[in-house]
Order: C-alpha cells, then sequence, then structure tokens
C-alpha cells in the first residue's frame, strides 16, 4: 500500500533542509470557533517509543466528528489534533497527513516541525491522527499484528489473515464500516471550519496526497493552498499498484547499489554483486531466522527491513550498515529498521499504524484479491525483485468483515484552485507516473517534477523544491508549467 512518510521522517530528518521564508503580510487573527480547546501535549511518542516531555510550543486537542455522516445527529468520535502556532505574521492554518494510510500525525508533526520551519513562519502547523489511527478511534486488532507480521512457520497465510480480519472485527467492529478516505476528507472540512479558515489550507504527502484529492473533489470551493507531494493515483487496480511499486523498489534497490560501490561497499564490488549479497542473506533467513536477543529476525520482517531505507537516500548507509551486520550474526539494526515500519515499540506494544492501514485500505476498494490472486502477483513480483516476493500469502481484504467501497477512486477537482503536484523520478513507493495521471485527474493541478531519489522531494533536501514550494504557500505564486527541479 501507499506508505506513510513517518519512517523516513524518523530516520532521515537530520538529513533535511529548510529554506529561510520570507514574511508575507499579516491577516487579522482566525476566528476562534471554541470547537478545540488546546492544551499542553501530553501523550507524543518519540522515536524511542517514550513519551515526549510537554513543550510550550506544542498544543494538543480533540474535535468531536460524527462516527456515521449519514447519521449526523448520531455517535461521534474525538479526532486528535496537534498545532504549532505561527512563528511571525499569520496567514492562516496549514493542515498536514503525512501519509499511510495509518499514520499517526499527531506524532510526525511533533518531530518534524523543523522541516517545515518556512510555511511555520506564517502558517499555524496542524496535523491530526485519522480516524481509525492511534488516539482517533484507532483500529486493534487482538495482539495479532506480531503474527501478521511474522506468522509461524508452517502457518496457513490465509488462516491467519481470516484469524486478523476476525480480530479486527471483534475489537473495532464498530468504527471499521466508516474508517475510508472520504470520511476522512470529510473531516477535514469538520477540522478546517474548527481552526476558523475560510478555505483548507493543506500539505498532503504520500497517502496525504489522496486525502486531498478527494477533499478536492468534494469540497473544491473550499480549497485554499494545496500541495500534494509523493503523488498516489487511486485510480489503480490492487495489482497494477502492487507491480508498479515493486519496479519502483527495484530501481531504488538498483540505485542504491551503485551507489554503494562507487563509495566502497562491504556487500560487494558490483551492483550485481551487492544484490545477490542481499538475496543470499534474505534466502537464509527463510530457513533460519537470526536470533535477536529473545526474538528472531525472520524473512518477512527483513523484507520490511531492507526497504524501509530505500524510501530516502539520506538512509541508504543504513541498509549497507545493517546488512553487513547481520551477515555476521548480528541483526539488531535489521530489526530495529523492521520495528520502525511496523510501529512496534522498544516495550513490545504496536501503535495501530499496520491495523489502521490494513483497515483503510480495506474501506477504500471493493476489490478483495484472494490467495490464488496472491499467488498470481507474487510470481509477478518474484521476477521483479525477488526480494520482496513470499512463498504463500493471502489477501486480508478477502476476508474483511466490511464492504469496501470505489468512491474514493473518483478524482476531479473542477472548480478548485490551482493544486500543486510534485512527482519524483526516483520516488519507490509512489512512482513519478501516479504524479502524472493524478495531475490529470485533478483537472486543476499543476505538476512539478523532482529528478532525484527518495519518497517524498520536499524532504529530500532539494533546495529547489522547498524555494518552490514555498513561494507557493507563503505568496501565491504558482510554479510554472512544466516546472522541475534538479537531483538534490
Amino acid at each position: 500500500m501507499k506508505r506513510t512518510l513517518f519512517t523516513s521522517l524518523v530516520l532521515a530528518l537530520a538529513a533535511t533542509g529548510c529554506a529561510a521564508a520570507e514574511k508575507p503580510a499579516a491577516e487579522p487573527a482566525a476566528r476562534d470557533t471554541g470547537a478545540v480547546a488546546w492544551q499542553a501535549c501530553t501523550d507524543l511518542m518519540g522515536p524511542d517509543g517514550k513519551t515526549m516531555t510537554p513543550e510550550p510550543a506544542l498544543e494538543c486537542g480533540t474535535l468531536a466528528v460524527p462516527l456515521d455522516y449519514s447519521r449526523p445527529d448520531g455517535d461521534t468520535i474525538d479526532l486528535a489534533l496537534i498545532r504549532i502556532k505561527a512563528t511571525g505574521d499569520r496567514l492562516g492554518s496549514l493542515v498536514f497527513n503525512f501519509g499511510g494510510p495509518g499514520g499517526s500525525g499527531v506524532d510526525t508533526l511533533a518531530l518534524a516541525r523543523q522541516a517545515f520551519a518556512g510555511p511555520g513562519s506564517a502558517y499555524d502547523l496542524v496535523s491530526f491522527d485519522p480516524r481509525g489511527v492511534d488516539r482517533s478511534a484507532g483500529v486493534k486488532c487482538g495482539g495479532k499484528v506480531e503474527e501478521l507480521m511474522s506468522p509461524a512457520a508452517g502457518k496457513n497465510p490465509d488462516k491467519a489473515a481470516r484469524e486478523f480480519a476476525a480480530a479486527c472485527e471483534a475489537d473495532s467492529g464498530k468504527v471499521l464500516p466508516h474508517v475510508g478516505t472520504v470520511n476522512a476528507a470529510q473531516d477535514l472540512d469538520r477540522i478546517r471550519d474548527a481552526l476558523g479558515d475560510d478555505k483548507l489550507n493543506y500539505f498532503g504527502l504520500s497517502y496525504g496526497t489522496h486525502l486531498g484529492s478527494v477533499y478536492a473533489t468534494k469540497f473544491p470551493e473550499k480549497v485554499g493552498r494545496f500541495v500534494l507531494d509523493a503523488a498516489y493515483d487511486p485510480n489503480v487496480t490492487f495489482e497494477q499498484r502492487a507491480l508498479t511499486q515493486m519496479k519502483g523498489f527495484a530501481q531504488a534497490f538498483e540505485a542504491f547499489a551503485k551507489d554503494c560501490v562507487a563509495q566502497g561497499c562491504d556487500l560487494g564490488k558490483s551492483p550485481a554483486e551487492a544484490r545477490q549479497t542481499v538475496e543470499a542473506l534474505m534466502d537464509d533467513l527463510k530457513e533460519k531466522p537470526l536470533k535477536v536477543g529473545d526474538r528472531q529476525l525472520t524473512y518477512g520482517l527483513a523484507q520490511f527491513a531492507v526497504i524501509t531505507p530505500l524510501y530516502a537516500k539520506a538512509t541508504w548507509p543504513m541498509l549497507e550498515q545493517s546488512v553487513a551486520a547481520a551477515l555476521k550474526g548480528d541483526g539488531t539494526t535489521l530489526l530495529a529498521l523492521a520495528d520502525s515500519y511496523t510501529g512496534r515499540r522498544p516495550d513490545g506494544t504496536y501503535s495501530t499504524m499496520m491495523t489502521s492501514l490494513q483497515a483503510i485500505s480495506c474501506a477504500d476498494t471493493s476489490q478483495r484479491p484472494t490467495a490464488a490472486d496472491m499467488a498470481a502477483l507474487n510470481e509477478q513480483v518474484e521476477k521483479i525483485f525477488p526480494i520482496m516476493s513470499v512463498e504463500s500469502t493471502s489477501g486480508a481484504c478477502a476476508h474483511w468483515p466490511t464492504e469496501g467501497s470505489d468512491e474514493a477512486k473518483h478524482i476531479d477537482a473542477t472548480g478548485s484552485a490551482p493544486i500543486v503536484v510534485i512527482g519524483g523520478k526516483g520516488d519507490p513507493a509512489t512512482p513519478y507516473e501516479w504524479a502524472v495521471s493524478l495531475t490529470d485527474r485533478l483537472k486543476t493541478g499543476v505538476l512539478v517534477t523532482y529528478e532525484g531519489e527518495g519518497h517524498g522531494a520536499y524532504l529530500s533536501g532539494s533546495t529547489c523544491v522547498v524555494r518552490t514550494v514555498d513561494a507557493y504557500l507563503l505568496k501565491g505564486t504558482m510554479p510554472e508549467s512544466g516546472a522541475a527541479c534538479p537531483a538534490a
């Protein structure tokens, strides 16, 4: 599925540059609707899995929204929000979704705020846990996450998927029918109103581009300044999405291997040799997981570990170092990378990242791939990027307790203000072709091409991308048609 940028932010934030922003002309302070009671943030989760010390600059609150928008006077759920007030003359609020689906916007903005210091000079930076995520009625599945990530040897994967779906229904059956992106877009409009903004200014990354596109389709007249970075086109089938992403990760791995060899690589003297080294390690883990303390680095967990550093060029060295260590019998770093991907905390508990991702993904499509469909897909994955192939698997959506809808696939923002769409030529998770097609579907999209590597151009270290985006957000300066930025 679309991967959250949370891991990339945590691992690569130190390598991210921000351009100083010009101060815009001031506007009157936004009205306070009283819908959110802002107070100190007391439960923010740091990258080490521990609760962060409250900071005066960070404010948290909740907003009650309908559980079921077809019954607006029925049950409600509370959305968790975070706000960082503008440091200079204020233009309004800028709302973020960092991706997933399933990533916590509350935790991520707290960690990533320095990367958005430019927009933060003029906007209150705001993010939230979308419905079904962590603090916002997060989807829980009876402690089945560990088993889903690393099923017991010999266990029937279709049976495991069926048990996982049943556990989700038992724990979160009330919210499962209402966690899709269409409902989340309606939540966005409630957030806009609660913040006192006449229009929504929005920065969506990865899956956040899908959420923003759906919002712009449903509320085109409410679109303010919109940036959709690492764009995803939801009008692809499950199979097309998976294969396109596998091609993207295969290309990213080859780029990593070439870069590794150019700098003196512990994995081999040529890109082909480096790839063979990683493939050999993965094959060994199929037969014999690597013991790490009282846990095991399995083949499945190692797959998550290998692709995690491929999201950002700044984290490529971690892939070389962690694989080299595992070849010597130390799987600690690879397991830590896998944990960062799956949302596992140091105390052994999990965030709702993976369970929320599954629930939202199944809600957003009517497709229900069977075990046979998955097996056929895996045969193609084996040819494209064998590191990510599996011997047996199942589609969890095939057993999902609620029906999915294709409504979130309909994208047409006709009538909205112009929307800046950014696509990276070397993006492994949301390949460039999706940015091109999403721009066309929006009707009001303006495409900016980033020629470099990594998932998310604004966080790549490209001063060109940062200046282009900040000029739009702060001064309303639209990029020229065909705008492009070189690799950082």
